[in-house]
């Protein structure tokens, strides 16, 4: 990723650091003294995504009046402890097993940008500066305690059933739940999930659960904590999500180290209650697009903690850049590759068998984010997602559409151990545009 983007994870497993080398040290000191003064660097609205850089596709064609404007409100989850609840909530570092949900107020630009302009930016490769996208305000309303049913709260009844009136207005019945990476902030984990709902034509309904980064590079092993403490929360919310609203499908992107949320709460997930079948459970929860972005986790992990799931959820999808450079120093703290990076000497015979059979017989993409392969993509970028218009042209195809690989115009390779993988082919943009065009 670029300097601009302070990275997600430096050091994901990183339990025993104090046996690595005094150079490792050393090196890892340095990036992180040379990204340190980029780490709050605000959220700009994204490049426009290649479906819709040539003004020809428009997304928002079809929004009508009321959501024509530079506000894009998304729900959140949270289960970050409050100083303060009401009327603006305060939130601390601190993970707690209660859940916190309302409306996160974003809006693109300040009081001077109209409808128009976004409009324009969005629709189109123009160079003006991109505006920054903002948190306004959070507006919680309900706190749900560990153990607490729905049914016992008025708060959180009203909630889901705000959740519930989204989903029905909207022309997309899905919902999307977006889960940050580390060294983030309340602000940013909105701002990132607004503006995903906003290149949707914002026909998705988004929710970003903000676990409890502590928003700093130098304290990334009380991000691998506290993740690790939002692993039951996070589920729980899935679980409620299932249970109180109409969506069709539960769709999760996790960025960076928020795999180290969602691969082990999906785990759970895909341990069905007693007398359940896995089929009653794969129609109980409705798990659809799983989809990670430069996974910040042990690549053997990832891949034992796939097979407890893979078989109740619609698609699992990776999106890795082999060069991401925050995820070449993960390795090197966490002594081990990230799912992200992966290096698959490191598997053994099983769970190679198993990688190589899931990429070619289940619903497991991996998509490789070349650098060769997409122009003007910085070769060490972890942020592609969101920095890179083929990328993020390539991720709206799977999740609005429910298009797979090569219905969206990835090309299909084969490792020479005989894993399937997906590259952009050089006229991918012609590809997703006829893809999108009506």
């Amino acid at each position: 990723m670029t300097a601009a983007h302070a990275p997600d994870s430096i050091a994901t497993g990183a339990r025993d650091t104090g046996r690595l080398g005094s150079a490792a040290r050393t090196v890892c000191a340095v990036l992180l003294a040379g990204l340190l003064a980029a780490c709050h660097a605000p959220v700009r609205l994204m490049p426009t995504p290649a479906s819709f850089s040539n003004g020809d596709v428009d997304p928002f064609e079809k929004i009508g009046a009321k959501l024509q404007t530079t506000e894009v409100p998304v729900f959140y989850a949270t289960n970050r402890v409050a100083l303060i609840e009401h009327p603006d909530p305060i939130h601390t570092i601190v993970p707690s097993d209660d859940l916190r949900m309302g409306t996160a107020h974003v809006r693109v630009g300040d009081e001077t940008l109209d409808w128009e302009t976004l409009h324009r930016l969005s629709t189109s490769t123009d160079p003006d500066e991109r505006p920054i996208v903002h948190l306004q305000r959070l507006e919680q309303m309900a706190k749900l305690r560990s153990g607490e049913a729905v049914k016992d709260s008025p708060d959180a009844k009203a909630f889901f059933t705000m959740v519930n009136q989204a989903l029905a207005a909207s022309p997309n019945s899905e919902l999307l739940i977006y889960v940050h990476g580390s060294n983030n902030t309340v602000p940013r984990a909105a701002a990132q999930a607004a503006q995903f709902r906003h290149f949707t034509g914002r026909r998705m309904v988004v929710l970003v659960f903000m676990w409890p980064s502590a928003g700093s590079i130098l304290r990334y092993l009380t991000d691998v904590s506290n993740a690790e403490a939002s692993v039951e929360p996070f589920a729980r919310m899935v679980e409620l999500l299932a249970e109180n609203t109409s969506a069709s499908k539960i769709d999760v992107l996790a960025y960076s180290a928020g795999a180290q949320v969602l691969s082990p709460a999906l785990v759970r997930l895909g341990t069905p209650r007693p007398g359940e079948s896995r089929e009653q459970l794969q129609k109980r929860l409705r798990l659809g697009q799983i989809y990670f972005t430069a996974p910040d986790i042990d690549t053997r992990r990832f891949v034992d903690e796939l097979g407890g799931y893979i078989d109740v959820i619609e698609r699992v999808s990776i999106a890795a850049n082999l060069n991401d450079s925050v995820l070449r120093f993960a390795a090197i703290v966490g002594r081990a590759s990230r799912a992200g990076r992966p290096d698959v000497t490191e598997l053994d015979e099983t769970q190679t068998r198993f990688l190589v059979d899931a990429s070619r017989k289940l619903r497991f993409d991996l998509i490789r984010v070349d650098p060769k392969d997409i122009p003007n993509l910085p070769e060490n970028s972890h942020a592609f997602w969101y920095d890179d218009p083929w990328v993020s042209g390539d991720m709206l195809a799977q999740f609005v559409l429910n298009a797979p690989p090569p219905r969206r115009g990835l090309d299909e390779q084969l490792t020479a151990g005989g894993a399937r993988y997906w590259r952009f082919p050089a006229d991918f943009h012609d590809r997703i545009y006829r893809l999108f065009r009506p």
